[in-house]
């Protein structure tokens, strides 16, 4: 009954339900970035290829962490870029 009584009160919720699969592969996708590894080499990978539809992977690339992980990096990059220019 508890169930019904939640779709009751928000019957969209569906619409932003995330599946375990994105979850994990979000954090696989951020682990391995801050290991060193580009973008383009993780989304390649055959855990991430396997595992979610290109819809569920632009989902993926749309969260909030993923992309405060992914764009972080490529702001020290650009910092340290200026700052070997400068010198």
């Amino acid at each position: 009954m508890a169930r019904r009584s939640s779709v009751l009160r928000n019957p969209f919720s569906f619409l932003f339900a995330t599946s375990s699969h994105e979850e994990r592969v979000a954090a696989y996708v951020i682990r391995e970035h801050d290991r060193g590894r580009g973008l383009d080499d993780i989304l390649d990978d055959p855990y991430v290829v396997n595992r979610l539809s290109p819809a569920e992977l632009a989902r993926v690339l749309e969260r909030p962490d993923v992309i405060k992980a992914i764009g972080d990096a490529l702001t020290e990059t650009a910092k340290q870029g200026l700052e070997t220019e400068a010198s």
